[in-house]
């Protein structure tokens, strides 16, 4: 049997990106079920890359790159919302780090401006995946929203790199028992995260390294992002400069960073099934 964590998510009348855990386990069963009817939140399972390793055991056909992630200590490093016209320096560093990671794209006004950036990506053995076309909640729209949120970026990444995703991060983790359906009809996996800098407020990029290695633990998955701020943003203009102190400092922790297909390996990620360490 899969063993798979519950977590909460909201729906519209909830505070976007809210998430809450203590306290809940405990609760009567009854009570439980009458606060998530009043919040309108739903029970979303995610699954963990240890679970998947350990029901594929030793017949999963997932590629495990350089490393064993059952033995390694292993972390992904992702990153949202792009591409840009930083993206190029952030491959530049990885490529000097010997890092691969797992890009989260935009379809709107990112991969439909900067295909050579995607491109490049995927030749240089990162996993390219989906942040929907143009960002929108997607517990809050209908089904058909839902689905073209999720095949443009496909279609256009798969025109580019000749590969199709298989993940998808929702925005702001929001999802629920629908867009999971459509995931699946779709081939899609979500992946969520179990570590944020939360670097769209601060461009501080001691603060975004510090945030990071503080939470950093085996099977992490680290969220941070691609994309160059606007004029009145706060976030992105550390990222750049703190990603090259994370992973040094990660490696000498001992850890070892793959994508998060590698992470699963050698299970492979299941179409409408959310992870999550």
């Amino acid at each position: 049997m899969r063993f798979r964590r519950s977590l909460p998510t909201h729906s519209a009348s909830a505070p976007a990106g809210t998430v809450r855990r203590a306290g809940w386990a405990a609760a009567p069963a009854a009570l439980l079920a009458l606060a998530l009817a009043l919040t309108g939140c739903t029970r979303v399972h995610t699954t963990s890359p240890s679970t998947v390793r350990q029901e594929a055991g030793t017949t999963g056909k997932g590629a495990f790159g350089s490393v064993d992630c059952r033995k390694a200590k292993c972390i992904a490093l992702t990153f949202d919302a792009g591409p840009s016209k930083n993206t190029a320096k952030l491959l530049d560093v990885l490529k000097d780090k010997q890092v691969h990671a797992t890009f989260f794209l935009l379809g709107k006004k990112h991969v439909e401006r900067y295909p050579d950036m995607v491109k490049r990506m995927a030749a240089e053995g990162h996993e390219v995946a989906s942040h929907t076309w143009s960002h929108k909640i997607l517990p809050e729209i209908d089904p058909k929203e839902i689905r073209e949120e999720l095949r443009r970026p496909d279609d256009a990444i798969e025109r580019i790199t000749g590969r199709r995703p298989t993940l998808v991060r929702p925005p702001q983790g929001r999802t629920n028992d629908t867009v999971q359906e459509i995931a699946r009809e779709m081939g899609l996996s979500e992946v969520l995260w179990s570590v944020t800098a939360k670097d769209y407020e601060t461009s501080d990029s001691a603060l975004i390294t510090k945030r990071v290695l503080d939470q950093a633990d085996r099977d992490g998955i680290i969220l941070l992002h691609d994309v160059v701020p606007g004029p009145t943003s706060k976030g992105y203009r550390g990222t750049l400069k703190a990603v090259p102190d994370i992973i040094d400092a990660l490696k000498k922790r001992g850890f070892t960073f793959v994508t998060v297909p590698q992470l699963l390996a050698p299970g492979t990620p299941q179409p409408g099934a959310v992870y999550r360490p």
